[in-house]
């Protein structure tokens, strides 16, 4: 990944927003350091950030992850990766790492590109967070998705919470586990070709996976989510989840409001093409 190709979107004294490229991570999971620098073996936007934008350093608030668990279950100790589901009378130790993201407000997924704010300073940090809190953020993403979806638009209103069966999953369905979590997103069908559907998606809250998890539960999952479709074969021409983030509004620490539109990256253009006589303006 050749960090210096990074697109900038915007940029003013306070907050930054780029373009990020499907396959950049954007901050380390605490796991994978080199033993030089603490750096991480795989660059990452946070290496980006500290090398354009040193001021950043401090800015934001760090991410506490536990790296391990141990839990008592039926008599013998056992070692979990995640603790979310697991009650804290059954935790007999519990070790957590911190992961520095300066002026990383919110994030998107190693394979999702598109739109990312960061913050420069501290109070524009705090101003996005307030935002994004409370929802007053829009946030739009575009999506392939496996089969033609009949409604041409609705609302996917399912709480989601951690998958029983795969601590990395996160699902709408049965088999749920650990506190469920509101989760509310909206879709618009912008064309439909040869059994694939294009999407205009909009979640109205932020959870994990959300979009990727809210679409496999209506049977329309992601074209090429290897987590969440795994049986199905890759389309279209990606190689990587077909998710972008589209475009975000919000207001600048001067009151402004801003919409970013992030272009698409040449897969999605690719696979645009197919549906040239199809889509909807």
């Amino acid at each position: 990944m050749n960090l210096e190709s990074i697109p900038i979107l915007y940029e003013d004294k306070d907050v930054v927003v780029i373009n990020k490229p499907a396959g950049l991570v954007v901050h380390s999971d605490g796991r994978s350091t080199s033993l030089t620098a603490g750096k991480t073996v795989e660059p990452t936007l946070v290496d980006w950030i500290l090398e354009h934008y040193p001021e950043t350093k401090g800015v934001g608030e760090p991410l506490k992850i536990d790296s391990r668990i141990k839990i008592q279950d039926s008599g013998a100790e056992k070692e979990e990766k995640s603790s979310d589901s697991i009650p804290e009378s059954k935790i007999l130790n519990r070790e957590s790492i911190l992961i520095d993201r300066p002026g990383v407000v919110h994030r998107l997924d190693r394979e999702t590109s598109g739109v990312l704010v960061i913050a420069k300073n501290q109070k524009a940090f705090e101003l996005l967070k307030k935002q994004f809190q409370e929802r007053e953020m829009e946030k739009a993403y575009r999506a392939f998705v496996y089969g033609e979806v009949k409604n041409d638009e609705g609302v996917i209103d399912r709480p989601i919470a951690r998958s029983t069966g795969d601590f990395r999953k996160w699902t709408a369905e049965r088999g749920r586990r650990g506190a469920e979590r509101e989760a509310v997103t909206e879709y618009k069908v912008l064309a439909r070709h040869d059994g694939f559907s294009f999407l205009d998606v909009h979640p109205k809250t932020g959870r994990t996976h959300q979009i990727r998890v809210h679409l496999k539960a209506i049977s329309h999952p992601v074209v090429c989510d290897k987590l969440y479709a795994p049986k199905r074969d890759c389309a279209l021409g990606f190689s990587r989840l077909a998710l972008h983030a589209f475009s975000l509004k919000f207001k600048l620490p001067t009151g402004k409001e801003l919409t970013v539109e992030a272009p698409y990256p040449e897969d999605f253009k690719n696979a645009l093409s197919e549906f040239s006589l199809n889509l909807k303006s």
